[in-house]
């Protein structure tokens, strides 16, 4: 059977518009230029996908309307997880989006949580009206966290019950460290996936395990924990491209990621590998 998938994770740049200062010339000069719609759809019809959803990278409103705009022209994009100052006016920020040529692609808001100096950065009283905000317009909350911030998005995700939130990554699971703090994030990420208005990506898995030697068994835990907790009706692909560039590129983890759901039924295959994202994001079957 060949499986039609959803990439529900991917970032697009271009650094003279939108610098990414954390890019580091020497160690990451494989992600250290320019990266477009164009290359991204053409990345994506190497592994035979159609659909995609792009992330930002960049807390900026510009990047948000450059990747609105990149959506609106008919490439593999056909969602968008932008920026908003959630300290801001968020209903006048999100009608602005909303009324560009492709503001309708606009399916979620991101901040980078997880660079905020307070882990709880989320669960400040501004911050959390703000969240609440973007939920009440219909849009995804998308929570980009480190694993010791789990237990902050459970009570994000307890504060805010009509919300639909998307966790990236699984919370970063400390797959190179394990130990102690694998189990857990095991224990946090079970807690949370009892909140069903909570869906999880399996993405960005290779840049919290060796970057040049991991393979599906050090991979395994982290998605065999994803499928037993939130099961595959809650769980969706995503590359996290251009980033996995850093760990043995993109077909590597695609095919790691057929291997490590290949047991699944199809039914379950479906969900995880497009329906959930198609779901959470409004995107139409061709």
């Amino acid at each position: 059977m060949t499986r039609h998938l959803v990439d529900a994770h991917l970032h697009l740049w271009e650094l003279e518009h939108h610098p990414q200062p954390w890019i580091d010339p020497e160690s990451m000069s494989e992600i250290d230029r320019d990266f477009t719609a164009q290359d991204a759809t053409a990345e994506l019809a190497a592994h035979g996908i159609v659909d995609a959803v792009v992330v930002q990278a960049d807390n900026s409103l510009s990047e948000t309307e450059d990747l609105i705009a990149a959506a609106a022209d008919g490439t593999a994009i056909k969602a968008v997880v932008g920026w908003v100052d959630l300290l801001g006016d968020v209903p006048a920020q999100l009608e602005r989006l909303r009324g560009r040529h492709g503001g309708e692609t606009l399916r979620g808001i991101r901040h980078l949580a997880h660079l905020e100096p307070d882990a709880a950065w989320l669960l400040r009283p501004d911050v959390t009206a703000g969240l609440s905000a973007v939920a009440d317009a219909g849009l995804v909350v998308e929570l980009v966290v480190r694993a010791h911030q789990l237990r902050v998005v459970t009570d994000l995700a307890d504060a805010l019950p009509t919300a639909s939130f998307v966790l990236d990554h699984l919370g970063k699971p400390p797959l190179l460290g394990g130990g102690d703090g694998l189990q857990q994030w095991q224990t946090d990420l079970a807690d949370l996936a009892r909140r069903p208005h909570v869906v999880a990506k399996v993405s960005g898995l290779g840049l919290e395990a060796d970057h040049d030697r991991w393979t599906a068994d050090s991979l395994r835990p982290a998605v065999d924990h994803a499928l037993r907790t939130f099961g595959p009706e809650r769980l969706m692909f995503g590359s996290d491209w251009p980033l996995v560039r850093l760990t043995r590129g993109y077909t590597a983890w695609w095919e790691t990621y057929l291997q490590l759901t290949a047991s699944l039924s199809t039914a379950e295959q479906e969900a995880i590998d497009h329906d959930t994202a198609r779901r959470t994001y409004g995107i139409h079957r061709a």
